[in-house]
């Protein structure tokens, strides 16, 4: 019988981190400075683990490995994707990810880091850093080297319900008071540009990375547009927010119903809010706020009931 795999999630502990994936989602975070709550993720750094059924207690990796029956044999040697959940209780360091052949040759084979970020909720007046104003490199490295950040970074108001598409080589921040979700690649490589003096628990300052940065970011900077896909039907929303070379993003938004047909390769889901059930003919499963699972390739047709938000992606 095909089922949807739901997941234990993998908590980090960030020196910007706070406690609201506790507050909002119920989670147990093991502490007051919990930034990230890896949700869906094979990475080696955290591996979320299969919380039920058949391959109850098998890390994510291990189960692609073995079972790639269940993935429609993508062609990837690794676990594509990785979906996260960030407390934002401070501002993260300023920050650029490197493509693919970047990290490749520089990163022992890592990959690079396209990402894209929902805005789950945020306090009012809450603001990201996204880009910059410099127009060449050398003008990108004299004001770095000066520490002009507020003449260099661009920065943007952002409210509940956002979405934002980034790209490697985007120089970008979350600032504080913000709780997003983000679909990634499955990557951890971070060259951090700016981080505004802070010491880590060692009272050293947190290491930079300056030169990897400037290397990889995109100049001039590339302003992202978003234009959603919107399918009103009878019971649910769905909103298409990205197509790329990496991921396809959506948000579903379920009142009281939606039908859907067989997945390919296979699918991610996250519930933002509410509760409800997602169903086949061979069975019926809840869902709840928090929960985080894999539908599988071939699995369905299926609907979803009842009064609910959810993040899908897919390769």
């Amino acid at each position: 019988m095909k089922q949807p795999i739901f997941f234990r999630p993998v908590f980090q502990e960030r020196i910007w981190g706070g406690t609201k994936l506790r507050d909002v989602y119920g989670y147990d975070i093991p502490s007051e400075r919990t930034g990230e709550c890896w949700a869906i993720s094979a990475h080696p750094n955290g591996q979320s683990v299969v919380r039920s059924g058949e391959w109850a207690g098998m890390l994510l990796g291990q189960l692609w490995q073995e079972h790639r029956e269940l993935f429609g044999y993508y062609d990837s040697d690794r676990f594509p994707l990785l979906t996260k959940i960030i407390d934002a209780n401070d501002d993260l360091s300023v920050q650029v990810h490197p493509d693919d052949e970047y990290a490749s040759n520089y990163e022992k084979g890592e990959w690079g880091k396209t990402e894209c970020w929902y805005v789950i909720d945020c306090e009012e007046g809450a603001e990201i850093v996204f880009g910059h104003r410099a127009k060449t490199k050398e003008e990108l490295a004299d004001m770095m080297k000066r520490e002009q950040w507020d003449q260099l970074l661009q920065r943007v108001q952002v409210k509940a319900g956002d979405f934002f598409y980034v790209p490697s080589g985007t120089v970008h921040a979350l600032c504080s008071g913000l709780l997003i979700l983000e679909t990634q690649q499955n990557s951890d490589t971070t060259y951090r540009v700016y981080d505004y003096g802070r010491r880590d628990r060692d009272g050293k300052p947190r290491e930079l990375h300056v030169e990897k940065a400037l290397d990889v970011i995109t100049v001039p900077h590339v302003q992202q547009s978003i234009e959603p896909t919107v399918v009103k039907m009878a019971g649910a929303t769905v909103t298409t927010w990205v197509r790329s070379d990496y991921f396809t993003v959506s948000k579903w938004e379920v009142h009281p119903r939606l039908e859907m047909e067989r997945i390919q390769p296979f699918l991610l889901l996250s519930v933002m809010a509410g509760t409800g059930a997602i169903a086949t003919e061979e069975g019926e499963w809840p869902l709840q706020k928090g929960d985080h699972l894999l539908l599988p390739y071939q699995f369905g047709p299926f609907r979803i009931t009842g009064h609910v938000q959810l993040i899908a992606s897919q390769p």
